[in-house]
């Protein structure tokens, strides 16, 4: 039998992409010149170019910058953070260092910003605020987005909403995870001393939810945006000389509430293990 020959189309369509076409001399960009790009665009309207495949209005550019820049990140205590910073003093290198840090970020520490948008879409749909709140506290669970183990009050939640008013008034994005989110952070406060204001999943949740990002997609800019800040951190990590720093300072140890030290019981020859 001849050699059986096979269309080059189905070879190259086995990694077809509408994301990027490279040849000899040409870098496309969602049909865009790379040249053509370079100095012209900032790097979050490039981002939101890449996974949504046309360029955003401005005021699309500056809302997705704005929840980019403040979630990048929250200091050596955050998990990721400090996973980064052990990494980078055992000698990974800094790529391994970032990859430990970011691999940290799933559904309890980073996934609630993903979280909160599902929460709003649920609100947006009509579902009531209040009844939703007390499904959350009837399992004892936090509602995602709102609430802060640190702040009483996150300095990023005001700014950030303040942004997206702005876009409401100006026409650009609808309002309604807005409003959603009023709505369950008004829910949670009643009944209450102190309020339980938005945090920075929260803020940040309305606006890739107010841009129309999927809420999966919300995650991975928030994983994105917190790079930036695993980065710093390893990098500053790896100036610093340390080797093999672990989560405690060295002149302290772990705490253990295990069996207190004994000894192991005498064992005839007959019992020793095979092999010894």
């Amino acid at each position: 039998m001849g050699e059986r020959t096979v269309p080059e189309r189905r070879i190259t369509d086995h990694w077809s992409t509408a994301v990027s076409r490279i040849r000899p001399g040409e870098i496309l960009l969602r049909g865009y010149p790379v040249e053509q790009l370079i100095g012209k665009v900032s790097f979050a309207e490039q981002i939101w170019l890449m996974v949504r495949g046309e360029l955003p209005t401005p005021v699309q550019g500056r809302l997705l910058e704005a929840a980019l820049v403040a979630a990048v990140d929250h200091g050596p205590q955050a998990p990721s953070i400090a996973a980064a910073r052990m990494a980078a003093t055992c000698g990974v290198g800094l790529n391994s260092a970032v990859a430990t840090g970011a691999g940290l970020l799933g559904d309890v520490h980073g996934g609630a910003g993903q979280q909160c948008m599902e929460v709003l879409a649920r609100v947006v749909g009509g579902e009531d605020a209040r009844e939703i709140v007390a499904e959350y506290r009837q399992r004892r669970a936090y509602v995602p987005g709102f609430g802060h183990r640190f702040h009483p009050r996150d300095p990023r939640r005001d700014p950030l909403l303040e942004l997206v008013r702005e876009a409401v008034a100006a026409g650009e994005v609808s309002g309604d995870a807005l409003r959603a989110g009023e709505e369950l952070e008004a829910a949670l406060a009643e009944g209450r001393a102190r309020p339980v204001p938005m945090n920075i999943d929260g803020a940040t949740a309305i606006i890739y939810a107010e841009l129309g990002f999927p809420a999966e997609l919300g995650r991975g800019l928030f994983v994105l945006s917190r790079s930036v800040g695993i980065l710093s951190h390893a990098w500053e990590e790896s100036e610093g000389g340390a080797r093999i720093k672990g989560p405690l300072p060295r002149p302290l140890l772990a705490g253990y509430h295990g069996p207190a030290e004994r000894e192991l019981p005498r064992r005839g020859a007959d019992e020793v293990p095979a092999g010894e």
